[in-house]
């Protein structure tokens, strides 16, 4: 069964259609990133898009923001994803029937399972209606964006990627940006722990090329699967046929033996000579920074095909919140029952999407016994793609719900003490740019299951008061606010002009103890200290425990861009920023209306809040 998927965009998720001719260099994706972030957020098609800097214009729509929000992915999922997790439990605990009144009970959830392996047909799909072969292949044909100003050029956002093992017996799908380095050239930038990127492994050891399909479109539930961490050689679209409850219909590559969905809208096979490397990035991600430029594998493409009508689908990554956050969602649900053999006192979990995902996650748990979170969180760290959450907070079976930030944030803040951090070292993800060594870098785990633990404030000032205390012995302070002023744990979020590391500053402000508990500092440029949101995506992504966790004599983050003056090795990359006479432009033409509060909000242009002196 083929679906229009925009027709039911438009009936199911109030598809917004923008007729108006636009750039695939900064004008779509910047219309894109702002309007997800606002709470009545819509998928967009753009019907009109051009590259003016080639005189193309476009015949193939771009659709962008498929996950717009709760209710459409819940709608994409066909159900909610509670309880979707809850059947995927169900089935983990299947024993043998002992009884006549069993096997028949038992009968709806082996029906269910016959739709969880792929078919495959023999015949074309809708995705090879119109075939490109190799010497006509152009890239520049399709509305590859460009989304940021200093991106190291255009990259194919939501292309699903499906390789296979150099021995066929596995097959995978996963979601990477590409970027296009000419009319036939892709960089595949598969992370070192992704099952692609294993495949490409045997593929080098073997001295042999590797064949790669990547499909574009179709089903939006194809891309959700597509960044699924399914366990290590299973298939993604196994997945796929349990949520759908029919069977993925594949249909095999043109030119080697890879199957794809049939009904995708785009197919671009090549192959990668594992001995080839090339420069991929600069790339905005989902962190919100850059990614730096980096090798990677290149793909030679052999041909295109694609539906009569294509429409190309893509996303925008940057600073929270975005797409990603509904994706993210519905797999933090649905994968909440694999996690629970691994933890069986395990509750719940969260990884807010301001949290980057893989740089926080809060859990609850119900503790059996002494030393019982510890041993969460080195579970946590040491299984599949858990093992690159670079900071993880514990809480009791009686914490409030872990979607109310304020209430959760106060129960840790009652119960948060500097015994209870246990920081170590271990795997982070290829794009963590804060730890001193690539790939390798701290971790810190807070278990705040314990009992509430004692006022560690003597004396509590005024935001101002203590403003001014401070500035007595750090000169670089420029700002200051409280959180929490209500808890032993009060928070001080500082702002400084960095002229010294920022441990310099902690250190001077050692005579202060009796009026801190908590200490987080900051730049003063791009930081608003009165946006705890976008504060925690800062500080979270900016940190690495081990160098910039300090816990006597009071608990102090530094969460300032790192540089020289920190000894850091490494490039500090910039953050994702809009770019400013493209916003002007879009705003002159009527296609994006953003008034000043909603661009410092979700620091789409850099900024400075703080005067000098």
């Amino acid at each position: 069964m083929q679906t229009d998927w925009i027709e039911w965009l438009k009936a199911e998720g109030g598809l917004r259609v923008i007729d108006e001719p636009l750039d695939v260099e900064l004008e779509i994706p910047h219309i894109a990133y702002a309007e997800v972030k606002r709470p009545d957020s819509r998928p967009l098609l753009f019907t009109r898009p051009v590259w003016r800097a080639k005189g193309i214009e476009y015949e193939m729509p771009v659709l962008m923001n498929l996950f717009a929000n709760e209710a459409l992915t819940r709608k994409i999922l066909g159900d909610d994803p509670d309880a979707l997790a809850a059947g995927i439990e169900s089935l983990m605990k299947l024993r043998p029937p002992r009884s006549l009144k069993e096997k028949l009970s038992m009968l709806p959830k082996l029906m269910k399972l016959r739709s969880v392996f792929p078919k495959r047909s023999r015949k074309r799909g809708a995705c090879q209606e119109v075939v490109i072969p190799k010497e006509a292949v152009d890239l520049d044909r399709l509305p590859i964006l460009k989304t940021w100003p200093q991106d190291g050029g255009r990259f194919i956002t939501m292309g699903q990627v499906y390789t296979r093992s150099l021995d066929g017996t596995m097959q995978n799908l996963g979601m990477y940006r590409l970027q296009q380095y000419d009319r036939t050239r892709l960089g595949m930038h598969w992370q070192i722990h992704k099952d692609a990127s294993h495949f490409f492994d045997q593929y080098r050891d073997a001295g042999r090329p590797m064949p790669v399909t990547i499909a574009i479109g179709g089903d939006p539930l194809y891309i959700w699967c597509g960044q699924a961490p399914m366990p290590h050689g299973m298939f993604e679209l196994l997945l796929y046929g349990y949520i759908r409850g029919r069977n993925a219909r594949l249909v095999k590559s043109l030119t080697n033996d890879i199957y794809i969905p049939e009904d995708v809208d785009i197919v671009i096979e090549g192959t990668v000579d594992p001995e080839a490397m090339e420069i991929e990035g600069p790339f905005g991600d989902h962190t919100g920074y850059y990614t730096l430029p980096e090798p990677f594998p290149v793909l030679e493409v052999e041909t295109i095909t694609m539906k009569r009508d294509p429409v190309f689908a893509a996303t925008v990554v940057g600073k929270p919140p975005l797409e990603d956050k509904y994706m993210g969602w519905a797999t933090e649900r649905i994968f909440l029952p694999l996690l629970k053999p691994m933890a069986p006192e395990l509750i719940d979990y969260r990884m807010p999407e301001n949290g980057v995902f893989h740089n926080l996650i809060l859990a609850k748990m119900e503790v059996r016994y002494a030393g019982h979170a510890q041993q969460f969180m080195h579970a946590f760290w040491g299984v599949g793609q858990m093992s690159f959450v670079k900071h993880a907070i514990f809480v009791g079976k009686e914490a409030p719900d872990l979607k109310d930030d304020a209430a959760i944030a106060r129960h840790i803040l009652h119960r948060l003490d500097p015994e209870r951090i246990l920081v170590t070292e271990g795997i982070v993800d290829q794009l963590d740019h804060s730890s001193p060594r690539h790939l390798v870098g701290g971790k810190m785990g807070i278990d705040a299951t314990g009992p509430e633990v004692d006022d560690r404030v003597e004396e509590r000032l005024e935001d101002d008061e203590l403003l001014q205390k401070v500035r007595s012995l750090v000169l670089e302070a420029v700002a200051l606010h409280q959180y929490f002023t209500d808890t032993p744990n009060p928070i001080a979020v500082i702002a400084i002009r960095k002229r010294r590391s920022a441990k310099e500053v902690i250190d001077a402000l050692t005579p202060l103890a009796r009026y801190l508990a908590v200490v987080v500092i900051v730049d003063a440029e791009n930081n608003d200290l009165e946006n705890p949101y976008m504060l925690l995506w800062r500080v979270v992504n900016n940190i690495d425990a081990r160098r910039d966790l300090i816990l006597e004599p009071f608990i102090a983050l530094d969460g300032t861009n790192k540089g020289p003056i920190d000894g850091f090795p490494r490039p500090w990359p910039d953050d994702t920023h809009c770019d400013p006479e493209t916003l002007r432009r879009l705003a002159d033409r009527g296609v994006l209306d953003l008034d000043e509060e909603f661009i410092r909000r979700f620091g789409l242009l850099p900024f400075d809040l703080y005067d000098e002196g």
